[in-house]
């Protein structure tokens, strides 16, 4: 049986500056309705897939949590046990999971990687960001003003919707390449995102390196431009270019990184790090998709420096472990160490970045059964027979958009519970086949998976059904509303969501503002 921690336990170990991974073991969509201000994200439809990525010391406390009401499937439980047969050995579970934190008194927030969103809005209390509405920064582009508009997100969320005018330039990117992009030191600079904090970072990391341009953060990005009935744009790729680059901010960029006390390490430093069994090591290289792909150190996880600042809880699901930022270049590692230095993490910059010989110890996957599959054909013949039981596990919202006739949907959490009365053979219906091995391991018997996906069924010609109203709201517990409505035309949605930004410094509590290490004034 697993250990138990009470919520009043628990808040106290949050702060006792020990290293520490609470994981809400709950889907996407449950995380988001209400979860613990510093809880890791982590799927038990995908348990295993992340879990060594995300917590690779085995030693460490390990807490999850779900929510503990009567309708909960118990999946804490159940990830425990995963989790200890992985080799974890303290591996504790929260006592009445949300339930029981809230009944202590303590706070429960919505929406998703809440350290970083509320790091963004004391960023702008501490700094006093300039900031530009959306009128009048339409004005300046109708009335012909020179004017540089950066969007500071990655290529793919710039490609959904985009303000007219604005150039993909993720904020990772922007001391590396804002001097080839806007080389006269006069023309004003509007950072934007699609709400609120990558404009403010974006914005306030050009003011740190301290460069002679005006420079705002959209006030609300794309929200903020939708809410004032302005149009926006859809499905342009355009972006800094592959030959900007330049090392002109290199100076800046290490006097930030002095500013602010963070470290410059060596190779030989790192290795001894990875020997010491009481601290957890995450090596993170901050440069572009394109560069990782090209090559970097062994070791290594991918963490676009932009998004290592939004979203570290999906990079980084240690708290209080070493991480140690890397480049080519000497200047994005230390901007981004600077913000990471703030908002609490133990952050340091690896001396010769790419070039440095360092290589650590790749994280070892997990072993996942192996499936039988079935073919296409094989399966419909074997559906006109009706000796098989489809089940699509992939998202609630692509079963919505298209599945195959008579499939039900279902994920793993409530597979077990949802075929239990099924006597026919299953065959799963997955995007990713990992994630169809791991939802196998909840039956106690062999089961199929359909060879090439969806894909392969609609490639062959076959046909697909949709339904708007199934699974239900309810059921699509691995969607959040609250976070994706306000891309759809939702205006109240993208209201209710600004709203929520704005709200988060007041509901912290003392220890939890407490941890950020932001200036008090800025001068």
């Amino acid at each position: 049986m697993s250990k138990t921690i009470t919520a009043v336990d628990l808040k106290s170990a949050l702060h006792d500056g020990g290293e520490i991974a609470l994981l809400d073991v709950r889907e996407h969509g449950q995380f988001g309705e209400a979860h613990l201000f510093y809880a890791t994200p982590l799927p038990y439809s995908r348990l295993e897939l992340d879990i060594h990525r995300l917590v690779p010391r085995k030693a460490i406390r390990v807490v999850v949590y779900d929510s503990g009401d009567a309708e909960s499937e118990s999946v804490a439980t159940r990830a425990a046990l995963r989790l200890e047969a992985l080799g974890y050995v303290n591996v504790m579970i929260l006592e009445g999971g949300t339930r029981a934190w809230a009944q202590a008194g303590y706070k429960l927030f919505a929406g998703v990687n809440l350290p970083s969103k509320t790091f963004g809005e004391l960023v702008e209390h501490a700094y006093h960001t300039p900031r530009i509405s959306a009128q009048e920064l339409a004005r300046k582009q109708a009335a012909g003003e020179p004017l540089a508009v950066f969007d500071g997100r990655p290529t793919a969320e710039f490609r959904k919707m985009n303000i007219p005018g604005a150039v993909c330039c993720p904020n990772g990117e922007l001391a590396y390449r804002i001097k080839d992009l806007v080389p006269d030191d006069t023309t004003p600079i509007v950072i934007n995102c699609a709400g609120r904090t990558r404009s403010i970072i974006g914005a306030q990391t050009l003011i740190n390196l301290g460069i002679p341009n005006p420079v705002y953060a959209l006030e609300n990005g794309t929200q903020g431009w939708y809410l004032a009935d302005l149009p926006l744009q859809h499905g342009r790729s355009e972006r800094y270019g592959d030959e900007t680059g330049s090392t002109a901010l290199l100076a800046q960029a290490r006097a930030l990184a002095e500013r602010f006390d963070v470290p410059y390490v060596t190779a030989q430093t790192v290795r001894n790090w990875e020997g010491d069994a009481t601290r957890t090591l995450f090596l993170c290289d901050v440069r572009t998709p394109e560069e990782f792909q090209a090559g970097s150190l062994p070791g290594a996880q991918h963490t676009p420096g932009g998004q290592l600042i939004q979203a570290i809880d999906q990079y980084v699901g240690v708290r209080g472990a070493r991480l140690v930022i890397f480049d080519n270049d000497g200047v994005r590692a230390p901007v981004v160490a600077s913000w990471l230095r703030q908002m609490g993490h133990d952050a340091n910059v690896l001396i010769d970045g790419l070039s440095s010989g360092l290589a650590l110890q790749a994280q070892v996957e997990s072993d996942l059964p192996t499936l039988a599959p079935i073919t296409v054909a094989q399966l419909k013949r074997r559906m006109e027979q009706d000796d098989v039981a489809v089940v699509d596990i992939r998202a609630g919202m692509q079963y919505r958009k298209a599945h195959i006739p008579g499939a039900r949907w279902s994920i793993r959490p409530r597979l077990a519970s949802d075929l239990r009365h099924e006597n026919r053979e299953i065959v799963l219906v997955a995007d990713e086949l990992a994630v169809a091995q791991l939802a196998a391991t909840e039956l106690d018997r062999a089961v199929l998976v359909l060879e090439g996906g969806m894909a392969a069924w609609q490639a062959a010609g076959h046909a697909v059904v949709s339904t708007p109203d199934r699974p239900s709201d309810e059921e699509c517990i691995d969607y959040l509303f609250f976070v994706h409505d306000r891309h759809d035309g939702n205006k109240e949605a993208a209201r209710q969501y600004l709203a929520w930004e704005t709200g988060l410094v007041a509901q912290l509590d003392a220890s939890e503002r407490g941890n950020f290490s932001l200036p008090a004034t800025y001068s």
